[in-house]
């Protein structure tokens, strides 16, 4: 249900704007969207997982503040990433 190492360290090189930055809205809403990835495919075989629904409502919760924050100051940077992160729209 989590993602490795690996993956969030490629998905951190891939969405930061600069060398070393992980904690970016960009990075974090990235990570939270490859999490949220991971546990619908487990919610698909485990239908009856409340504890798992709740955590997955909370992330999609929480990416869908920082999309907001990003939206708030830059419109620009909002539009790239939701189109690179193939969210909507």
């Amino acid at each position: 249900m989590s993602i490795t190492k690996e993956k969030k360290a490629e998905l951190i090189k891939e969405y930061a704007i600069k060398e070393g930055d992980t904690g970016s809205p960009e990075v974090q809403v990235a990570v939270l969207t490859e999490r949220i990835k991971n546990l619908t495919e487990h919610m698909k075989g485990h239908k009856k997982d409340f504890i798992s629904r709740r955590g997955l409502l909370i992330m999609v919760g929480q990416r869908r503040r920082l999309l907001d924050y990003v939206k708030s100051k830059d419109e620009k940077r909002y539009n790239a990433l939701i189109k690179r992160l193939g969210l909507r729209k």
